[in-house]
């Protein structure tokens, strides 16, 4: 993205206030080593990764906006003036990359930590300052979203955006009911903490954040980590997960949550989700607030990572909140994430549809996995995705289910090995998904094994979530036309990482990419379903089209396979009897209000008047309270009176896992959808009997 700036002159009495010098001992400068680690990376990732990139001028003029954005996401920090002098080296980042020279890097680094101490000291001392008064009656607003917003001009524009967003820090403080006072101090541990932070920022800090903007003009799963970091990397991946199971990155100076871990506390939990922000984090039941606004993300991990069994407390903006002020309040307790949690589970649905009660199984796949440490070591009884619901299969057998439904919403991926055999539990052999290396051969992996543990009835759930491995196996089925897909179009992530070790740390780099036997590609687009269901997941917010620099859709050469009689001529028939049941269904028209509220643009202009904010946040609090009970009238339940009740009455599973009511409404409407699919195909298939006899 290319900011465009507007330059103005230099005056004599801006000149000290905006360059005045860092102090000696603050000054960060590239280590010796960093010259050859820098011309190494390059080097890797020319050779090795799948987007070919050149080192010039284009990628010069990117990666100087994506430094300046990397530093200073909300142009806050800034001024134009500074940007205006780093202008020289918009298309000549290039030229020192590849001398593996960093004085420009870390230049513009010093100037942005001279910045942010500025800033600190700023909000402190005016927050010191028991003189100052805040008036939350007057008629003002903040822009929380600066993203596009020009770099400032001047010293009194910086200082009047620093004192407003003081002001509404302290505003969503006193709205959680905190007097002033009490708001005071806690916003003063917040950025006295920040200050500290900020001044034990290191060299290999600099230099991993500016190799971090470079490998990002190649896509965004490419990173460099540091000796230090890499060694976190390896423990974080070679022991069991031990926290709340959360995928967790930067975003501005919150942490955001990507994804759950499937069968982790957050995700048993049931009140979290991608996209909410969290905000604060405190140990044990008793513990304060720890405020992580604008803390490192590593440092929010260490916070929020702990002995198993331990309770942490998390303060979050939910990603649905009516503006960025509401806070919510989330309880977990530590502990390690058992692949047999992870593991594939069934259950029986009982529809009733034509006055007759159907029997449907469903088995929830949570992540591809095969336990390759007892598979290497020759146990017979290893665990893994195929063989446990190949199992499974078996048992629903047993129980007379007239279809099955595999259910991968929520499933992030896993083993492509896994994903490849699965499929094959429901064709008799064929290819399954191709894979593109850098050079452009192109592999094939497929199923050679002509045993069909099922050969019913299929149909294959999916979401936004769904991803990578996921996304194999649902465009596999689709292509072959075993079975329908219905849900939400997946993630798209259709790439493999490797990684690669270098002298001074390691790079994950984008090695390979996936394509479906049809030759389309998974990555970016995903695998759009067969009939759509609503979706809460906003597609600008999660998913790959929503990253920067993902890499392209495309296609290869389609391989020769073959294909199950069609479901084409089915699908208007299906989708019309789908929207005939669920146009009065009241979890449908539930999800759909919350959609269309979704689509109204959130301001993020936030207001600083207090009334005026509590009138906003009583307004939204009022309409989900109005739209629930309307769906709790049209299922014939009980009216609720606050949204605190309403939590109190979710439904929990046999392990107190909060049940969500419209997971459970897509996933009965996958079974109709799958009853109506057998009703429309017998008389197809007695009449393709009538034919061959």
């Amino acid at each position: 993205m290319t900011h465009r700036f507007k330059l103005t002159p230099f005056f004599p009495a801006l000149l000290f206030a905006l360059f005045i010098s860092l102090p000696a001992q603050a000054r960060l400068d590239p280590e010796p080593i960093y010259k050859q680690t820098l011309l190494d990376v390059v080097e890797t990732l020319q050779r090795g990764h799948y987007n070919r990139v050149d080192i010039n001028d284009q990628l010069s003029s990117a990666l100087f906006d994506r430094y300046l954005d990397t530093l200073d996401p909300s142009h806050s920090y800034f001024y134009a003036a500074d940007v205006a002098e780093f202008e020289k080296w918009r298309t000549s980042l290039d030229d020192q990359i590849k001398n593996g020279e960093l004085s420009a890097a870390y230049t513009i680094f010093n100037r942005f930590e001279q910045r942010n101490l500025e800033r600190l000291d700023y909000i402190i001392a005016r927050l010191e300052d028991e003189s100052v008064e805040y008036d939350f009656t007057l008629d003002e607003s903040i822009d929380l979203d600066r993203k596009e917003a020009p770099w400032i001009e001047s010293t009194e524009e910086m200082n009047d955006l620093w004192r407003r967003r003081v002001k509404n820090a302290l505003l969503s403080l006193k709205l959680a009911d905190k007097s002033v006072a009490e708001a005071r101090e806690i916003l003063l541990k917040r950025y006295r903490s920040q200050k500290q932070r900020a001044e034990q920022t290191k060299s290999e800090d600099v230099f991993q954040t500016y190799v971090n903007s470079l490998t990002a003009e190649f896509d965004p799963h490419t990173q460099y980590y540091s000796p230090i970091s890499a060694e976190s990397f390896r423990i974080t991946m070679s022991l069991s997960l031990e926290g709340i199971g959360a995928v967790l990155q930067g975003q501005d100076e919150m942490t955001k949550i990507v994804s759950l871990v499937p069968a982790g506390p957050a995700e048993k939990s049931g009140q979290l989700k991608p996209a909410d922000l969290i905000v604060g984090v405190a140990q044990g039941d008793e513990g304060e607030f720890e405020d992580v606004v604008g803390w490192r993300l590593d440092d929010v991990v260490q916070l929020i990572r702990g002995p198993k069994d331990t309770v942490v407390r998390l303060q979050i903006i939910p990603s649905d909140a009516a503006d960025q002020t509401m806070r919510k309040t989330v309880r977990l307790v530590r502990s390690k994430v058992k692949l047999e949690e992870q593991a594939a589970k069934s259950r029986v649905l009982q529809i009733e549809q034509n006055g007759r009660t159907h029997k449907i199984g469903v088995i929830s796949i949570p992540a591809f996995y095969i336990d390759f440490q007892a598979l290497q070591s020759g146990d017979p009884n290893y665990k893994s995705t195929t063989r446990d619901v190949h199992a499974l299969i078996d048992e629903l057998k047993t129980q007379q289910v007239e279809g099955l439904i595999i259910d991968l919403r929520d499933n992030g991926g896993g083993s492509l090995r896994e994903a490849n055999e699965l499929v094959g539990l429901f064709i008799s052999r064929g290819p399954t998904v191709q894979i593109r290396d850098p050079d452009g051969r192109v592999d094939i992996l497929g199923d050679f094994n002509p045993e069909v543990a099922w050969n019913g009835p299929l149909t294959v759930i999916v979401n936004r979530l769904s991803a990578s491995a996921s996304e194999i196996f649902a465009g596999a089925i689709q292509d072959y036309q075993r079975g329908l897909v219905v849900g939400s179009r997946t993630f798209g992530k259709g790439t493999v990482q490797v990684v690669q070790e270098i002298d001074h740390g390691q790079i994950k780099m984008t090695h390979s990419k996936f394509y479906r036997i049809s030759g389309e590609s998974t990555q970016h687009k995903g695998v759009n379903p067969d009939i759509q269901f609503p979706t809460l997941y906003d597609e600008n917010e999660i998913g790959e089209s929503s990253l920067d620099s993902a890499l392209p859709w495309d296609k290869v050469r389609p391989v020769r396979y073959g294909r199950f009689p069609s479901l084409t001529e089915l699908l208007p028939t299906l989708s019309q009897m789908h929207h005939q049941r669920t146009d009065s269904d009241p979890d449908f028209l539930f999800m759909n209000e919350q959609i269309e509220r979704l689509k109204e643009k959130r301001s993020d202009r936030v207001s600083l008047n207090e009334n005026t904010l509590k009138e906003e946040r009583e307004k939204a609090e009022s309409w989900v309270l109005d739209s629930e009970n309307r769906r709790r009238r049209g299922k014939g339940l009980d009216k609720v009176e606050s949204l605190a009740e309403l939590e109190q009455t979710l439904p929990k599973d046999e392990q107190g896992r909060t049940i969500n009511p419209e997971a459970e409404a897509l996933l009965n409407e996958s079974a109709h959808i799958m009853l109506d699919m057998i009703n429309l195909a017998s008389p197809q298939a007695t009449a393709q009997s009538r034919l061959e006899r």
